[in-house]
């Protein structure tokens, strides 16, 4: 059976032609309107040149919340993040955004141009999505997030990578983040890790890491 594609993501274009993308994707529950609003709080250079793709997730049935349906890009079932794993509903999102990024490239911008993000759920599809990738890509960026199932990835071993987590999130423990970022490390990644005093949410401080790290990664 053919899988269902996406609906039509919110595309923030830049002044000038785009020579670089960011494609983020939102948390739980939520949809692409969530992160478009930091946008303009990055406050990155006029010229750089960024387009800015922020996709919705389907609406699936979610365990863990009584089997509300919602938008999800994968099913959880138990608090246990990183053993009771939808690897199947993982796989599925992250050929949908293999998809997005094959559609950047199409349009003209190199794949070592191109930055997924993701908060929470979003950050874990960023990490899987980009380090299966077949080609290297510029950066993940992956907030308050974790990642099982580290021991698929066997490529993009170059690709910068940004993990930030909150000390009081109440939602994904600081401890399962950390052991994500230790686990990535192990297998031989560079990445840089951040914790914020915060909850399951971004913070000012925060945003500003995001901007500086955008910056350097994409050269702008």
């Amino acid at each position: 059976m053919q899988e269902a594609s996406l609906d039509q993501p919110i595309i923030l274009e830049p002044k000038q032609t785009a020579t670089s993308a960011v494609i983020w994707l939102h948390g739980l529950g939520a949809d692409g309107h969530d992160f478009a609003g930091i946008v303009p709080s990055l406050e990155l250079p006029e010229n750089s040149g960024v387009r800015f793709i922020f996709p919705h997730a389907p609406e699936q049935a979610v365990t863990i919340n009584g089997g509300m349906v919602m938008r999800s890009w994968y099913d959880i079932r138990t608090p246990d993040f990183l053993s009771d794993v939808d690897e199947q509903g993982i796989r599925t999102s992250c050929r949908q955004i293999e998809v997005l990024i094959n559609t950047q490239v199409e349009q003209g911008i190199a794949a070592d141009r191109i930055v997924l993000a993701g908060f929470s759920q979003g950050g874990l599809i960023a990490l899987h999505a980009g380090l299966t990738y077949e080609k290297s890509l510029a950066g993940i960026m992956a907030l308050s997030t974790y990642c099982p199932l580290v021991e698929d990835f066997k490529q993009n071993k170059r690709v910068s990578i940004l993990m930030t987590h909150g000390t009081f999130d109440n939602v994904i423990p600081l401890a399962v983040g950390e052991h994500s970022a230790q686990q990535l490390t192990q297998q031989g990644y560079s990445l840089e890790w951040r914790a914020y005093p915060m909850e399951h949410q971004v913070c000012a401080e925060e945003i500003a890491d995001i901007a500086a790290w955008l910056t350097k990664t994409l050269t702008l």
